[in-house]
């Protein structure tokens, strides 16, 4: 376990400076956005060449963050194209100051990517562990991970459409998904790594894996998530309205 562990901190710390040289080329820190599910897919990459061999469960958590990591890569240089750096980044530039270089480098894109390690633990324990043929564990982790995986998809599919008509710019998106959750996407995104976290727990030991998916909820409930986007909202009267209605994560019925 740990020679997959330290080859992926050493592809990480690789990724993470190539990331960060091209974004200071570009001029925009959003780019590590991209870099999120790339990240995934490289680390979950060198501990299946570290560990030498594959079996049929990594062989399917290795499908499943392949396909979620490159949909939502490809989504979010889509989303950004044309457009200039998202206003979190911006603005931490500018607080920042003449540290912004180092910290950029630090706290946005060399963090993010150990933190990837770390939501992965489910599936670098199961690429270490994971022999032993598929069973029901296996087939509702998939389950939840494709309830998930249709959230993000959708949810970011809807609020693109939803922001390319004109009519609706500075307007809250109140339809489709986004009725029933203030942030489809992210539930979809949390589920999916719970429903990652159950596969792994068909491997002996894999329930000490928690830390990944409870990694991954902390971050998107409590920090980089819904309350920094949230508050570049804070006084429209349009989204007060809207957060009393509806739920921020789980989906339900809107309030009356």
């Amino acid at each position: 376990m740990l020679n997959l562990l330290v080859t992926q901190m050493a592809a990480m710390t690789v990724l993470a400076c190539s990331w960060f040289a091209v974004a200071q080329y570009r001029k925009r820190n959003d780019l590590a956005d991209i870099a999120w599910g790339i990240g995934f897919i490289v680390a979950t990459l060198a501990a299946l060449i570290a560990e030498g061999a594959m079996t049929s469960r990594s062989l399917l958590l290795f499908m499943l963050v392949l396909a979620w990591g490159i949909r939502l890569a490809v989504h979010i240089g889509f989303r950004n194209a044309g457009k200039g750096e998202d206003p979190r980044y911006r603005k931490w530039r500018e607080e920042w100051g003449r540290n912004a270089v180092l910290r950029s480098f630090l706290q946005i894109f060399l963090l993010q990517q150990y933190l990837v390690l770390v939501v992965l633990v489910p599936v670098t324990y199961v690429i270490w562990r994971g022999d032993g043929p598929l069973g029901m564990l296996d087939a509702i982790g998939v389950l939840v991970w494709s309830v998930g995986f249709f959230f993000e998809t959708v949810g970011d599919y809807q609020l693109l459409r939803y922001k390319a008509d004109p009519e609706n710019k500075g307007r809250i998106m109140r339809t489709g998904l986004w009725r029933y959750t203030r942030h489809p996407n992210y539930f979809g995104e949390v589920t999916m790594w719970w429903g990652v976290y159950l596969i792994a727990m068909a491997v002996p030991g894999g329930w000490m894996t928690v830390i990944g998916p409870v990694t991954i909820t902390l971050l998107i409930l409590g920090v980089s998530g819904i309350p920094m986007l949230e508050a570049r909202y804070e006084g429209n009267a349009e989204f007060e309205e809207y957060k009393r209605r509806t739920s921020a994560f789980f989906p339900l019925p809107p309030k009356e």
